[in-house]
């Protein structure tokens, strides 16, 4: 059986068209290759980093490209929920955004998602460790960072043998740092402003993961792969591998080409060889903090990542991979803001058991367990700025942070969960909950409830309750201790903080 796919990216600098054919054999994972790919220059980040909008004329052309688009998928017959319009940073910092989104909508029919610098990196995610497939212990045993320089935006994961560290989007793009070219005596000038950046951002990076100690330099993107096909060498079936010396050697000599001669040698749109050596210099002044011997660079992309998001989703290894790898990040997170974690740890695991053990009473989507997951690693993270109020503090934190593979909606689901576990307080008093729709509303209502349950059986800090029997009788939950220690403590707190749940779900909880 095989299907057709599709993807449209509308990124700063072009307007790229993916289309692959699945197909689906007796694995779970359909296998997939690409069977047509279109890509058209358009000024768009150039209009939004100048003056912040999206030009008439630019909007035009934008319409003009998804057009021509349209008419090539026709002779593919993909029905149009097999195809996927995404939208990267230039759109989604553009201030006419909706208008822009209106029309393309009005015009084409095509419903674009605007995909924020997470769900970037979650889909950046995906595409590398594709591409890794075969060299899997490079990114497994070592300190890695995973870069890629983009029109309007720089995502950087970094990974401590194979968890991940931290996700950062930067708002540093080629065309930004061109704007500075502009405005500066000269390049030079420019290039010491950036390498200072740079320094700057990495001083803060240190505390997540100590570039000194990054072994691995993963460089993703189009103008790494131009680098690669000219000076690199295959180790993969989707992975290239080029020296560090050669590496600055091409990227020095770049610097004397012209935007005219970038397009003759690399054929690349005159767009993009406006700021081709500048990508690469970005690149270069990244890997100089560095222990790294060589640049691996993955031929992936957004729009692969995001096919992959989606025909994977069955594959039982790769899920549990990326469910551990947004909890590394949180607790990650949870460290930088010197979290109890034993704590944490211990809520997270009575969490957790209470949301199996419940699970039909729940109702909830599978993604409801690792949010709540993340909310009990991070409910107390507000202490680091102080005891009193530190549900107000934590919920800031959460909504101010990146968490990798967890979109703005969610995270701050995880941030309203978490205002809501002491039990003095509730998301019904938060401005915004009323404005949410009711799925998400419960949703939040019942993890919080759980969470505060959690919460109370940990309430000295002591890991005391771990095994556990849920049971029902009539209207009451019943929750049974293995263990002779005294619960006084517990019981207690559970009084306090179970009425959410009784208010929810209408059982009355006892701890025995």
């Amino acid at each position: 059986m095989t299907e057709t796919k599709a993807v449209i990216e509308i990124g700063s600098t072009g307007i790229r068209l993916l289309v692959v054919e699945l197909t689906q054999s007796s694995s779970a994972t359909p296998q997939w290759h690409t069977v047509d790919k279109s890509e058209l220059p358009i000024p768009l980040g150039r209009d939004v980093f100048t003056t912040g909008i999206v030009s008439r004329d630019t909007l035009l052309s934008c319409l003009h490209i998804i057009y021509r688009f349209q008419e090539q998928l026709k002779a593919w017959y993909i029905e149009p929920e097999n195809i996927a319009v995404i939208a990267t940073s230039a759109l989604r910092l553009a201030r006419n955004r909706d208008a822009v989104l209106d029309r393309i909508m009005v015009k084409t029919g095509f419903r674009v998602k605007v995909i924020d610098g997470i769900e970037q990196n979650r889909l950046m995610y995906l595409g590398v460790w594709d591409s890794f497939a075969d060299n899997r212990d490079i990114i497994e045993n070592h300190n890695a960072i995973i870069l890629e320089v983009g029109g309007g935006a720089t995502d950087i994961m970094l990974m401590a043998q194979g968890k991940i560290a931290g996700v950062h989007t930067l708002k540093l793009g080629t065309i930004i740092i061109e704007q500075h070219l502009k405005s500066m005596a000269s390049a030079r000038d420019t290039y010491r402003f950036l390498e200072d950046y740079i320094r700057v951002m990495r001083s803060s990076m240190d505390q997540e993961l100590n570039f000194s100690n990054i072994t691995q330099f993963v460089a993703v993107g189009q103008d790494a792969q131009i680098i690669a096909k000219n000076c690199g060498v295959h180790i993969g079936s989707k992975l290239w591998r080029i020296s560090r010396e050669q590496f600055s050697a091409f990227t020095d000599e770049v610097q004397s080409y012209s935007a005219e001669e970038c397009v003759l040698k690399f054929k690349i749109s005159y767009n993009e060889a406006q700021t081709f050596a500048i990508s690469l210099m970005t690149y270069k002044f990244f890997l100089q903090f560095t222990q790294a011997d060589y640049i691996l660079v993955p031929n992936t992309n957004t729009r692969e990542g995001l096919i992959l998001s989606v025909i994977q989703q069955p594959n039982q290894e790769l899920q549990e991979n990326f469910l551990s790898q947004i909890a590394a990040s949180a607790w990650n997170l949870a460290r930088r803001y010197k979290t109890d974690e034993q704590h944490a740890d211990s809520v997270r695991i009575i969490a957790l058991k209470l949301f199996d053990g419940l699970k039909d009473e729940l109702g909830l989507a599978p993604e409801g367990r690792i949010i709540l997951e993340v909310a009990a690693i991070l409910h107390d993270i507000g202490v680091f700025i102080g005891v009193d109020d530190h549900h107000l503090h934590s919920s800031y934190i959460i909504n101010h942070s990146d968490i990798f593979g967890l979109s703005r909606d969610q995270l701050d689901m995880i941030s309203q969960i978490s205002y809501g576990h002491r039990g003095k307080t509730s998301s019904r008093d938060l401005p915004h909950f009323a404005k949410q729709d009711r799925e998400t509303r419960m949703t939040i209502l019942k993890l919080t409830a759980l969470l505060r349950i959690a919460d109370a059986l940990d309430r000295g800090h002591g890991k005391k309750i771990q095994d556990f029997t849920i049971q029902f009788h009539s209207d009451t939950l019943i929750i049974r201790c293995a263990g002779t220690h005294s619960l006084a403590l517990e019981q207690r707190a559970l009084e306090e903080k179970s009425n959410l749940f009784e208010a929810v779900f209408g059982y009355k909880v006892i701890l025995s």
